[in-house]
């Protein structure tokens, strides 16, 4: 783990969750940075549909791919590696939570044959857990915009064919489309 952190009481969530990201991210993953970035300006645009809950979706949006970053890499599954390492900065319980089931992660890590190990996390399977997972899947890895289509089809480019991360995207496809479905509804206000 890179520089144990500690949260700060006179400092907000996101702010914190900034710093984190900024910190672990900017410099070794600058494309992973840009992503992030894109995730956290998408969220705020759910301001209407989280209500009370948006600075812990958008600090949720910052964070959720610091397990990527090299020195906190430690199984090699990032919602795993990033939720156990905001745990021990003491991340609150809903980000930590949040993060290690981003994206419907508990289905990459059945092909991994770790799924075990998130049930130290709770899925609370909420609004907040379906936006996060909308704007992931709406911001491609440069932190644009794009359909959810899109970046369910570049990421199976990205990785090719053979690998586990295509697999586990081709079998989560229905979860995450009713993820992004379920916002999509919410912010017609239906």
């Amino acid at each position: 783990m890179t520089g144990a952190l500690c949260m700060v009481e006179d400092m907000s969530l996101l702010s914190w969750a900034t710093e984190v990201a900024e910190r672990e991210l900017s410099t070794v993953l600058p494309r992973r940075w840009a992503h992030v970035q894109g995730v956290a300006r998408q969220a705020r645009t759910l301001e209407q549909v989280i209500g009370p809950d948006t600075e812990l979706l958008v600090s949720a949006a910052i964070v959720h791919d610091v397990g990527y970053a090299p020195g906190l890499a430690a199984t090699g599954f990032h919602p795993l590696d990033g939720a156990r390492f905001l745990r021990s900065a003491g991340a609150p319980e809903r980000l930590v939570n949040l993060i290690a089931h981003h994206s419907c992660a508990v289905r990459e890590a059945r092909l991994r044959g770790i799924e075990d190990d998130l049930t130290e996390f709770a899925d609370e399977a909420s609004a907040v857990r379906d936006a996060l997972w909308y704007c992931d899947l709406t911001t491609s890895p440069d932190g644009e915009l794009v359909s959810a289509q899109a970046r369910i089809a570049e990421v199976k480019e990205r990785y090719g064919p053979e690998s586990l991360v295509t697999r586990f995207i081709t079998e989560a496809t229905a979860d995450l489309m009713a993820a992004i479905g379920r916002t999509e509804q919410r912010r017609q206000g239906k």
